[in-house]
């Protein structure tokens, strides 16, 4: 089974990001575009950057979703899950999550991950054989813009964790 969810993703390296703050802007575009995906609003990640608490090391986990809550208010449930079936559960809902690679907090240093500590919008999977391949947005380098990619999920499961961004359904 694969689901790919139609999503824009967007780069931290846009112009109209302050070009001090891109190498770190990963998880406040993370979070923008999955708002974006689910409002139709387009943030200004310099905001988001500091609303965030955004730092030159990046997001912690913690701190997206505390203050993430604060940007989208009660109309959103904002929670971390290292759960592959609450995952999938919510790409199936049709919404993407925020997913973090991090080799250096869950203390896996010697590994060799695709990335070392990366935010990226989780907007698609496909079971495979033995696996579950996970699709992304990478979030662009300079000079081009986000693309969508995979990784495995068995390869790289302890490094990952992700945050579910989900609008409140209106009684």
């Amino acid at each position: 089974m694969k689901i790919l969810l139609p999503f824009e993703g967007m780069s931290q390296y846009d112009s109209e990001i302050n070009d001090k703050i891109r190498g770190s802007a990963c998880g406040p575009v993370t979070a923008a575009a999955i708002f974006n995906f689910h409002e139709n609003v387009s943030l200004g990640i310099n905001d988001v950057y500091r609303l965030l608490g955004t730092t030159a090391i990046g997001l912690f986990t913690w701190r997206l979703v505390r203050n993430f809550r604060k940007i989208a208010g009660s109309q959103y449930v904002i929670q971390k899950t290292r759960s592959l079936s609450e995952v999938k559960r919510e790409l199936r809902s049709g919404r993407p999550l925020a997913m973090k690679f991090d080799r250096y907090f869950t203390f896996r240093w010697f590994s060799k991950p695709l990335f070392n500590y990366h935010w990226v919008p989780l907007v698609g999977f496909e079971d495979t054989d033995g696996d579950v391949l996970l699709y992304f947005h990478d979030n662009g380098k300079r000079n081009r813009p986000s693309k969508i990619r995979t990784v495995s999920y068995n390869e790289h499961r302890s490094l990952l964790s992700f945050v579910k961004i989900i609008p409140r359904t209106s009684g």
